[in-house]
């Protein structure tokens, strides 16, 4: 088994935090009786034999939500989807191009709600073959790999904050060359990066 597989395997044994865009704004109020849109996303760990490396998107820079931005394949859960893996499965493969048969899911991580009303759920999923990305086009402008070490380590982590709807939030940071991987993206991480530590 690869060392990062068994480390990750590892690290889903062990309890985990619950995750939120909130986490580090508890002065943040939530709109009561809120109601979240169920959204999956692909966490895909690529088992090179050279390192395990994260592949990640930048979203297409003329989008009306999140352009630019870092992400991981995903979107809304759709009804005929097999719940969160399924869409997890589906968004991959219509983002990046990643065959279902490609990925063995190795389990998920804590639901993360979003300030944009989503409760997203993180599928962490093993990539053991060669394959070649294909961005969607007109959504996805690049899709690109960081070694996994990378983001498994806590120092690379920073908490930086921007002015949202007139308050102040923080949120976690974890840059990669020029690569600005922050927000919902960087707390999913960050809490797998906690829990891999053992």
């Amino acid at each position: 088994m690869h060392d990062a597989e068994t480390r990750l395997r590892a690290a889903l044994s062990r309890p985990a935090r619950p995750s939120s865009d909130f986490d580090l704004n508890p002065a943040l109020s939530l709109p009561p009786g809120r109601s979240l849109r169920p959204a999956a996303v692909l966490v895909p760990v690529w088992l090179r034999p050279e390192g395990a490396r994260l592949i990640l998107t930048k979203r297409a820079s003329h989008l009306k939500h999140h352009p630019g931005q870092i992400a991981f394949p995903g979107g809304k859960v759709d009804a005929e989807d097999d719940g969160p893996i399924g869409a997890a499965l589906r968004e991959s493969r219509e983002e990046v191009g990643l065959p279902f048969d490609l990925v063995e899911i190795a389990g998920t991580l804590p639901e993360h709600e979003t300030v944009t009303g989503f409760s997203v759920t993180p599928v962490l999923g093993f990539i053991r073959d060669d394959f070649t990305p294909l961005p969607e086009a007109g959504e996805v402008e690049e899709v690109f790999s960081l070694p996994l070490s990378h983001v498994l380590t806590p120092a690379n982590y920073a908490i930086e904050r921007r002015r949202w709807r007139e308050e102040w939030r923080r949120y976690y940071a974890v840059p990669y060359g020029p690569y600005y991987i922050w927000g919902a993206t960087a707390r999913i991480l960050r809490g797998l990066a906690d829990r891999a530590q053992g």
